[in-house]
């Protein structure tokens, strides 16, 4: 029983996971940066596909809208001079 777990290999991670093995060398400040800015880059390019697809399926009437959004399209919902 306790020779079997000794021979068995190691767990290996899996596809979509990082290994875990620390790098030869560090990356420069230069690498880091450009990383940096492509990951901002890609997720507000996320966030506004997002958003865009919100404002599509409003606009259709497939979603309602939250307070903030019916604020900024029907704000005269919101005066109370009419009462």
């Amino acid at each position: 029983m306790g020779a079997e777990a000794e021979d068995a290999p190691p767990p290996q991670p899996a596809a979509g996971e990082p290994a875990t093995a620390p790098r030869a060398q560090p990356i420069s400040a230069a690498q880091f940066l450009s990383w940096k800015q492509r990951k901002d880059a890609e997720e507000a390019a996320r966030k506004a596909e997002a958003a865009q697809k919100r404002a599509a399926d409003i606009a259709s009437g497939a979603v309602q809208m939250n307070g903030r959004e019916l604020f900024q399209h029907e704000p005269w919902v919101f005066d109370n001079n009419i009462y």
